[in-house]
């Protein structure tokens, strides 16, 4: 076993280079660029939003609350004439880039000490490279890629958005499993 405190740099270091090739990702690549369609008459239904005072939140529609009233027959008239769906309105601050990357940072080094804590229950110091790096990079693409499946289950989000998204955290999960197995502890 190898203890937390002895992977605390290829803890930091893990959540640079991910932060690093999401970066890359993002803006050279731009494989989700596509990701969000633009409403059609996008100002009049932005206007009829803040007309009826939708405040941020994540909003279901039609909606229901509880499973007796979605098997009412007024509810599934109104889904079957649509359209369903799921919106997400942030609030004034929703596009402050430098708080989405800091919390991104941040999430990067949680998924990196919860890589380094499985991957420390697996592998003593001086253990092999390829070993560190194969449990290492699978960690990381549960905690990195697998997320996003959930969204296409139960939010309606493309399968192809998420297929972009398993690849993002491939692309983490290998960067995270090569720090780890560069910077892993010697024998002692």
């Amino acid at each position: 076993m190898t203890t937390l405190a002895t992977l605390w740099l290829p803890i930091l270091l893990a959540a640079v280079a991910v932060f690093v090739v999401s970066s890359l990702v993002h803006m050279v690549l731009q494989i989700h660029a596509g990701d969000y369609k633009k409403l059609p008459n996008e100002d009049a239904v932005l206007a009829a939003l803040r007309q009826h005072g939708v405040g941020a939140g994540q909003f279901m529609f039609p909606h229901c609350n509880s499973m007796k009233e979605f098997g009412s027959p007024e509810m599934q008239a109104k889904m079957k004439q649509g359209p369903l769906g799921t919106l997400v309105v942030r609030g004034p601050d929703g596009c402050n880039m430098g708080k989405a990357l800091g919390q991104w940072f941040l999430f990067c080094i949680v998924v990196s000490v919860f890589v380094a804590y499985l991957t420390g229950l697996a592998c003593a110091p001086g253990a092999a490279g390829l070993r560190v790096f194969r449990i290492a990079a699978t960690v990381g693409l549960l905690g990195y890629g697998f997320s996003s499946v959930a969204d296409s289950i139960w939010k309606g989000i493309t399968w192809s958005t998420t297929a972009r998204f398993l690849f993002d955290g491939l692309l983490y999960a290998l960067a995270t499993g090569a720090v780890f197995a560069m910077l892993w502890p010697a024998a002692a």
